[in-house]
């Protein structure tokens, strides 16, 4: 039976963080004896690259300019690796090709819809100028991942319940934070127009033209005096 509820929850923790929903099936699996999780993840180099790789994400998380870099170059990344996931766990249950290709789309699209999410809402706190909310963001997404995971293993109905309303409450978060953004974008843009058309139109106004006026030069004329009574020619 495709275990469905698993391959869900495991795509929405790939799409907030891949390496560590690969690590922690892989550890589950090799250590706890977990039958649901295929051996595919349980390998020692697919453990070993997933803990080199989130030992890197771990640090890089934790700086602002960094992680929204990362969570760009990792929008195709992820839902590949939730919807890999997907079909390693369709194959180890002997689905068919069908059932195959949904497992598939099921991990891809929730890993790209949580990965959606995450990556807006983190821009919003990455541009923050302390650094402690940033640390303190990424801190909760590791643990979120690896308790949402380790719950999945063993109640994957549960936890696809809480991973589905979870990822609810972030796309409608992500769609306010989202349109709130665009009206300050569209207020800066209106404003800088505006600043824009009155600077264009103070340009266009000729300034005033100097008019030289000449003065006469040398001294004064005295008026001519006649005496009282002298006729006047």
């Amino acid at each position: 039976m495709l275990p469905v509820s698993l391959i869900f929850t495991s795509g929405v923790a790939s799409g907030v963080n891949s390496y560590a929903a690969v690590l922690v099936l892989g550890l589950l699996g090799r250590f706890g004896h977990i039958a649901a999780i295929p051996p595919a993840l349980q390998r020692p180099p697919v453990l070993a690259a997933a803990a080199v790789l989130y030992l890197g994400q771990f640090v890089v998380g934790k700086i602002p300019m960094l992680d929204s870099v990362w969570d760009v170059v990792h929008t195709a990344l992820r839902p590949v690796v939730g919807g890999a996931i997907g079909i390693v766990m369709a194959q180890h249950a002997d689905a068919n090709s069908a059932a195959t290709i949904v497992a598939a789309a099921l991990g891809g699209g929730s890993a790209l819809a949580s990965h959606v999410v995450k990556t807006g809402m983190r821009v919003g706190v990455n541009a923050s100028p302390e650094p402690f909310s940033n640390i303190a963001a990424s801190l909760l997404e590791d643990l979120g991942v690896a308790a949402l995971v380790s719950f999945a293993v063993f109640h994957p109905v549960a936890a696809a319940t809480v991973a589905a309303v979870v990822l609810a409450v972030g796309i409608a978060l992500f769609s306010l934070l989202a349109s709130r953004i665009r009206r300050g974008w569209r207020r800066r843009r209106d404003a800088r127009l505006k600043r824009r058309s009155s600077v264009d139109r103070t340009a266009e106004v000729p300034p005033p033209q100097r008019q030289d006026v000449t003065l006469p030069t040398g001294p004064p004329r005295r008026a001519e005096q006649r005496p009282v009574g002298y006729p006047h020619p």
